[in-house]
């Protein structure tokens, strides 16, 4: 995991507001909001997180929401194949969809 995704993690452990370079976390009424770019691609609650592309599926996106689900999903990871992007999860893979639930 690249430096500034273990402290992008730290700081929605911490649900602190923090900020470096592209990626930024901001904490409010209990969620805590991650962008790149400005573009939001996760929102992070108590027991829940819900991820989006930010419009651009990237491998910075899918690095930063793959280092969200490391830390804070049930072992679900993002991949890629012929451009797709699925989610592996317990279950098996399924197709990522924007605003994606995660429990």
């Amino acid at each position: 995991m690249r430096k500034i995704e273990t402290e992008m993690n730290a700081a929605i452990d911490k649900e602190v507001d923090w900020h470096k370079d592209n990626t930024s976390v901001v904490f409010e009424n209990g969620v805590s909001t991650v962008k790149l770019y400005g573009y939001k691609i996760a929102e992070i609650g108590e027991t829940w997180l819900r991820i989006f592309d930010g419009g651009h599926r990237t491998h910075t996106t899918k690095s930063r929401l793959n280092a969200i689900l490391r830390a804070h999903g049930n072992g679900e990871s993002i991949f890629q194949k012929n451009w797709d992007w699925f989610i592996s999860t317990a279950e098996g893979n399924i197709e990522f969809e924007n605003g994606l639930l995660l429990a």
